[in-house]
């Protein structure tokens, strides 16, 4: 407990320090000035990738799955990777050009003037779906507290609220990252230690290795149940995987980072420190998931998102078991005050009927939108995997098509532009209504149909004379 209390102050602490850079502006509230050095800008936007979804919803998958999981890993890494190279310089570049402060803003003036049923209608999608991605992060720490000391679920929701309202009240995103980016080293070091002691529990790698072939079809390379036979089938599971690494250029606040770097020429060296961490954080998450089956196989019959923190009390003395909480906490933070600023930024830039500049109208706000994700956590009608995953396709379904097609220069008509957001949500949700998203990622469909809409009806919806040749 008391090596937990002293992580969360540091965080805490840290946050509030970013109240002295800050320039009491909306915009520096919101997008930090676009003054964010690259090495933050990396280490902000992979902290808030790697959410609570990875401390427990990816391990608790893994520990189902076994081996296999690892090609959500590749896929995701590689996908992400492949949409930073064509997006992120090219949305950071249209950030300044049109002076916007939210992602909703910088889609709808990208071509200029403004498609305001577009900033409208992607300001609703941000509020529904980051508020319910919100939600998980709290329900993440909920789980994590109620593990380890006992406490109610509800318990660790509520503190994780607090803290995150606290600092993003005192310094808005430029307390988000600064945050991030302590929160991201210490999630790397709490990963690391317990892979390290329970490898070496096991009796290192080989004896480990040998272990996890003892349990039937773990170490298979793919699942059994693969939409089809051979490999057709596993590029087909692996692409899917790829399309949700892609789908990072539809999350609004983790491309807020990007869109708040201090100057584009700097993209690759943000992209070095995002991409570094990134893979030693996700492999790390890929093999506790592993491991906490050997130790725990009693968990089958239980939730298997509770893996990590039980492994851990299992494992390590009380306060290295701080430091595990400490970095759970840390990245449900990372990604929960991400969540909770754009949906507040999209509620106070996009929606409201004028647009709110003064200071208390933006951190009400800011407060308004944590309470009712918070209010979601507590309902627990969801696992953190899931949720995070609806979440994820939805948005991804909604904003890739549109931002691909704005980046390579084709005209987008403002009904083609709703159309493309509304069918890619909509065919995400079919696909998952009907359970195919077992077998390929429901982002997948989703942004093929959102594009699609596109080629097929640009003739009909954008005007002749600005139609690409």
């Amino acid at each position: 407990m008391a090596s937990f209390i002293i992580f969360l102050a540091g965080f805490l602490l840290v946050g509030l320090a970013s109240v002295f850079k800050s320039r009491g502006t909306k915009s520096d509230y919101y997008i930090a000035s676009r003054s964010v050095s690259p090495a933050l800008t990396g280490l902000s936007a992979v902290a808030t990738n790697n959410s609570g979804y990875m401390f427990i919803g990816v391990i608790g998958f893994t520990y189902l799955t076994g081996l296999a999981a690892i090609w959500l890993m590749l896929g995701w890494i590689l996908g992400d990777f492949l949409a930073s190279l064509f997006i992120h310089r090219q949305l950071r570049i249209s950030t300044e050009h049109t002076r916007e402060i939210t992602f909703a803003g910088v889609l709808s003036r990208w071509q200029g003037g403004d498609l305001i049923y577009v900033r409208k209608f992607a300001a609703v999608i941000t509020v529904l779906f980051l508020g319910a991605y919100a939600a998980a992060q709290l329900a993440a720490g909920g789980k994590a507290l109620h593990v380890l000391f006992g406490w109610a679920h509800q318990s660790g929701a509520i503190l994780v609220a607090v803290i995150v309202a606290g600092y993003c009240l005192a310094g808005g995103i430029r307390a988000s990252i600064w945050t991030d980016a302590a929160q991201s080293l210490v999630m790397v070091c709490a990963m690391g230690l317990l892979f390290i002691v329970g490898v070496d529990g096991l009796g290192g790698i080989d004896a480990t290795w040998q272990q996890l072939a003892q349990i039937p079809h773990y170490l298979n390379w793919f699942p059994d149940n693969l939409l089809m036979p051979g490999l057709g089938g596993v590029m087909l599971f692996v692409v899917g995987w790829m399309f949700a690494g892609f789908s990072v250029i539809g999350q609004p606040h983790i491309m807020i980072r990007f869109m708040a770097l201090d100057n584009a020429n700097h993209m690759r060296q943000a992209r070095v420190y995002y991409y570094s961490f990134f893979t030693i954080f996700y492999a790390l998450a890929t093999g506790v998931g592993m491991l906490s089956r050997l130790y725990l196989p009693e968990l089958q019959g239980m939730d298997p998102e509770l893996a990590l923190p039980t492994i851990a009390m299992q494992l390590l003395p009380p306060v290295l078991v701080g430091l595990i909480l400490a970095g759970i906490f840390a990245a449900t933070m990372s990604t929960a005050d991400a969540l909770v600023l754009a949906c507040s930024s999209a509620l106070t830039h996009d929606l409201a009927p004028r647009r709110l500049e003064k200071t208390w109208e933006i951190k009400s706000m800011t407060l308004v939108v944590t309470a009712l994700a918070l209010l979601i956590a507590l309902a627990e009608t969801q696992s953190v995997f899931n949720l995070v995953i609806l979440s994820w396709s939805t948005l991804a379904a909604a904003f890739g098509p549109l931002l691909f097609i704005l980046v390579r220069r084709h005209p987008v008509d403002e009904r083609l532009a709703l159309v493309m957001m509304a069918l890619g949500m909509g065919t995400a949700w079919l696909w998952r209504y009907f359970d195919l998203h077992e077998d390929i990622y429901e982002g997948m469909p989703g942004m093929l149909a959102g594009l699609a809409s596109y080629y097929l009806l640009r003739q009909v919806l954008v005007p002749r004379g600005r139609r690409p040749a």
